[in-house]
């Protein structure tokens, strides 16, 4: 991987765009990352980071988001990160912008764009830039697989972060563990221990839960043998216990299998027993229900008897019933025309008292002629109708006429009134038009003046405000810039302080027999001593801090002053001298002028209205009065001929009424008597044929009376039934002679009349020698089925326990190798000789190999005095396999890293890192890393060991690599020449490259 070129917007500390030309740099091999704190260095290897994985390294990692933005941006200015790179020979451009709250475009306050990814890739075929993906996913998952390295192992690998590596030095087992296993990703061998461990419980749960499964058989089965069975006390995972529980098992079948037999024998004899009791109960039963038979009978005989006259009466019944169904048609014919006869009679009757008297004796003939001459005279008014009809619409004409000439009249009354007056309206109407037009040109005019008004009154109100904020602004910067020099004061006063007592800080730290960090002399005969009022460490940092957060607190009031006094021009700028209550009265009496102006305005539209409606009237007004003279003229014509026309209906119409009021009284008169007559004629006809009807049926009935044997009609009619009392006396009939068969039948069976003669059957004592079989043979089945039942359970159990012996006997043989090998993955195995746990085994390999790649730098760090090796020893209860220990070639002693000096500490941890950044990077797949930054550390060297490390770090060149130095000691200025400076100001930071 090679840095290319990045370029960033608005990003932590850089208020603006910033680029870095990492091609310029790199030519050097060595180049330089300085700058101020905090001015911004790490924030550019962050940059780096944020473009690559989307975030920023380790306990930064809370700046996520809009917290990346740069507090001196811009609003209007997104921020952005562009990083250019070549990667596994493939030329990328990244360009990432994080979620940003931005102001509105329309309305005030703010709203969050979403974040914004974009990769491309250089295609040297088509010479340009080809987009490649927006997806925040597709990008990442893209990226870590080029370089094959996770965030964390790119930060600890090509960001060098040297205090992480000086803690490594110095850590314990577990903490090196960790720090390992992420860069490593051992995981899966952790995963491998987790996993064996689970196959080691749940294989062992298996086990036991065979065994309960076994136990419970075995106990259910002890419940069904009772006391042919004894089982000892077992628990599950006892040795013995298969054995055990199949022993006992086979001694329970044997018994049961000679109880079954017992139990058949018993219950055999109990069914011959029970069958021949069952066999006399039946005989008891068949001669009681003879008997009882025969007994039914005789009784229903004697009741019969005892009904025989009855019977005979219904017989005779029945007999003269079915001869006098040969009269019933006569009779039935008789009834209907007697009934007919009687409705014709009263008809008639009614018809004649609607009659005039003079028609009380005609016949139906006369009757008949008369209603005829009515219905001719009748016909003869149609024409006098509607004579009468037309008569009738003549008045309603005329009626209308005399309406019309009403409405008329009123109509040329109303349009000459309204007429008169239609100047002087016009005259109103337009005066009102007029003056809205002029208040709507004098309301457009005041719009004009309302906003340049508005915005300086608001301009004058900020200036007063601003005015007054300057001061308290002034004030406040004044004094923080007093509290910034006292502090500064205070820090340099008890910076001087330690430094003249830096001499005793300095002999805290001699211990007999090891050298002086200042002369190298093992002897310490006069260490210095503190005094009273010494200034430790601590204290001066302390001191610092709070000078730093002065200096931070005053450029951050004088940087407010700044702003208040641009925005005091500003508003003073657009609101002039003028007073702001000067003004305020300008902007009320504007206001108002403006309002009176858009009320009177607001009276144009209804003006040009009621204009538009009154022409439209006055113009109705004039159509109206002359239609209406049209009509009057039109009107006189008609009236004439309508006179001529109704005095010769007239006359007509009076000799047609007769002496009634109207011809439709004359025909309705005329037609009332001409129906009155055909319904008389017609009633009179009717009642002479029901007389006839009436005497033929007479005769019939008569004639059939006397050939059925009955010597008068009357009768016939008695002996004659309805339905319902022939259905009864067939019924009684049917019934006695169904009984008297049925009591014949039971006195004839020969086995029936035997058993009257036998002496009554015993019936109670052979039920209760069947009942007491019968329980007996209950007993024997159940207890029987009860032998049975416990033999097929047992052997069913027996077969089931031997199954589940055969299938764990497999299962056993797979936990002890599953247990065996948990216990040797995990370190708890006797087998295990150094307690040492899987992952830890393959995180040891790796420290090794780490070891090895750092010694060959550290040695041309140190002089060849220093050697880091690889230790499996055990400290206390820790993991083993994860040791580090130092070689120091001048006394031959192997140390723990713990003891190195500070400056030796930094290029020992400085050497481990890159010997760690060359594992990782093989075992990445062999990615190229042509960019490496290493942060800070340099400050604790002297000028020997730092011409040996940076001989060291440009050593790297030989693999093509470039390494950039962050660091802000003076010295790195003189001996690096290509620099990228970090510069920090009020309104941000800027980056400058120097020596390229």
């Amino acid at each position: 991987m090679r840095l290319h070129r990045l370029a960033i917007t608005a990003f932590g500390p850089f208020g603006g765009s910033q680029s870095v030309d990492f091609d310029a740099l790199s030519a050097a091999g060595l180049f330089l990352l300085h700058g101020p704190t905090g001015a911004g260095k790490t924030s550019v290897l962050d940059a780096v980071c944020y473009a690559l994985y989307g975030s920023v390294p380790g306990a930064r990692q809370s700046g996520q988001g809009m917290h990346l933005r740069s507090d001196h941006a811009d609003p209007r200015t997104r921020t952005e990160v562009r990083l250019d790179l070549t990667v596994a020979g493939r030329r990328l451009e990244i360009t990432r912008q994080p979620p940003w709250e931005r102001p509105k475009l329309r309305g005030k306050g703010t709203t969050v764009d979403k974040a914004q990814t974009w990769l491309r890739e250089y295609d040297s075929e088509a010479g340009g830039w080809q987009d490649r993906s927006r997806s925040h996913q597709e990008i990442g998952e893209e990226i870590t697989q080029l370089l094959g390295m996770s965030r964390e192992q790119f930060c600890q690998v090509v960001l060098l972060p040297q205090g992480d590596f000086a803690r490594f030095l110095r850590a314990d087992a577990e903490a090196r563990g960790r720090l390992l296993g992420r860069l490593f990703d051992t995981q899966r061998f952790a995963d491998v221990e987790k996993r064996l461990a689970e196959r080691r419980r749940a294989t062992e749960a298996r086990v036991r839960d065979g065994d309960a499964a076994l136990l419970a058989d075995a106990h259910r089965m002890q419940q069904e043998a009772g006391d042919a069975m004894e089982l000892p006390e077992l628990a599950p995972g006892d040795p013995g216990l298969a054995d055990a529980v199949l022993g006992a098992a086979a001694v329970a079948r044997a018994t049961a299998r000679e109880r079954l037999t017992v139990a058949h024998c018993r219950l055999t004899a109990a069914e011959s027993a029970h069958a021949e009791a069952r066999r006399a109960l039946d005989d008891a039963r068949e001669l009681a229900r003879l008997q009882s038979r025969f007994a039914e009978a005789r009784r229903r005989a004697e009741r019969l008897e005892e009904r025989a006259g009855t019977h005979h009466e219904d017989q005779r019944r029945m007999e003269r019933s079915r001869e006098a169904e040969a009269v019933a048609p006569a009779l039935e014919l008789r009834r209907a025309a007697e009934e007919e006869h009687r409705r014709a009679a009263a008809a008639e009757t009614r018809a004649r008292g609607l009659l005039p008297g003079s028609y009380a004796d005609a016949g139906a003939a006369g009757l008949a002629a008369a209603a005829r001459r009515a219905a001719e005279e009748l016909g003869g008014l149609d024409a006098a109708r509607r004579a009468e009809r037309r008569l009738a619409e003549l008045a309603e004409e005329r009626s209308g006429l005399d309406r019309q000439e009403r409405a008329d009249d009123d109509v040329l009354r109303e349009a000459d009134a309204w007429l008169a007056g239609w100047d002087t309206t016009r005259s109103a109407l337009q005066s009102r038009v007029d003056a809205a037009q002029e208040a709507a040109t004098r309301a457009e005019q005041l719009a004009v003046r309302r906003e340049p008004m508005a915005r300086r009154l608001e301009a004058a109100r900020t200036r007063d405000q601003l005015a007054a904020d300057l001061q308290d602004a002034r004030r406040q910067a004044e004094a923080s810039g007093q509290r910034a020099l006292d502090a500064r004061a205070h820090w340099l006063d008890l910076k001087e302080q330690r430094l003249n007592g830096i001499a005793a800080e300095l002999a805290a730290r001699l211990t007999d027999g090891e050298p002086c960090a200042v002369c190298g002399a093992t002897e310490h005969p006069a260490p210095a001593r503190k005094v009273a009022g010494h200034v430790d460490r601590e204290t001066e940092e302390q001191a610092h801090r709070a000078s730093q957060q002065a200096d931070r607190q005053h450029a951050e009031e004088e940087r407010r002053l700044g702003v208040v006094r641009e925005a005091l021009a500003a508003a003073t700028a657009e609101a002039g001298d003028t007073p702001t209550a000067r003004l305020e009265a300008e902007a009320a009496e504007l206001e108002e002028e403006y309002a009176r102006a858009r009320r009177a305005a607001s009276a144009l539209h209804s003006a040009h209205e009621d204009l538009r409606r009154a022409e439209q009237e006055r113009e109705r007004r004039l159509a109206d009065r002359q239609q209406a003279a049209v009509r009057v003229a039109s009107r006189l014509t008609r009236r004439d001929t309508l006179e001529r026309e109704q005095t010769q209906l007239e006359a007509e119409l009076a000799q047609a009424r007769g002496s009634l009021g109207s011809v439709a009284a004359r025909a309705e008169q005329l037609e009332r008597q001409a129906a009155l007559l055909t319904d008389a004629a017609d009633a009179v006809r009717a009642a002479e044929d029901a007389a006839q009807r009436l005497k033929d049926a007479d005769a019939r009935l008569a004639d059939a009376a006397y050939r059925a044997g009955f010597d008068t009609p009357q009768e016939a009619a008695a002996a004659l039934l309805d339905a319902a009392a022939h259905r009864e006396l067939q019924h009684r009939l049917d019934a006695w002679q169904t009984e008297e068969a049925a009591v014949r039948a039971v006195l004839a069976e020969a086995d029936t009349a035997a058993a009257a003669q036998r002496p009554s059957a015993d019936l109670p004592a052979a039920e209760r020698a069947a009942a007491t079989a019968e329980h007996r043979l209950r007993a024997a089945a159940s207890a029987r089925d009860a032998a049975a039942r416990c033999c097929a359970e047992l052997d069913r159990l027996s077969a089931r326990a031997t199954e589940a012996v055969r299938r764990l006997a497999p299962l056993r043989e797979e936990y002890d190798r599953v247990a065996r090998l948990a216990a040797l993955t995990a370190g708890t195995s006797a087998d295990n000789e150094r307690k040492m746990r899987l992952e830890s085994y393959v995180l040891a390999a790796r420290l090794e190999q780490v070891a090895a790649a750092a010694t060959a730098r550290l040695q041309r760090m140190s002089s060849g005095r220093y050697t880091l090796v690889h230790s499996d020893d055990r400290t206390g209860r820790g993991r083993s396999g994860l040791g580090l220990h130092v070689v120091d070639a001048w006394t031959g002693r192997e140390r723990d890293t713990a003891t190195l000096s500070g400056g030796e500490t930094f290029f020992a941890s400085l050497a481990l890192a890159l010997g760690l950044a060359d594992v990782v990077t093989d075992e990445a797949g062999g990615v190229r890393l042509d960019t490496l930054f290493i942060d800070e550390g340099f400050g604790s060297l002297d000028d020997q060991t730092l011409d040996e490390v940076l001989d060291v770090l440009d050593s790297l060149r030989e693999r093509d690599r470039s390494v950039g130095i962050v660091s802000h000691v003076g010295d790195l200025r003189r001996r690096i020449h290509a620099q990228l400076e970090v510069v920090k100001g009020r309104s941000g930071s800027a980056l400058r490259q120097r020596g390229v």
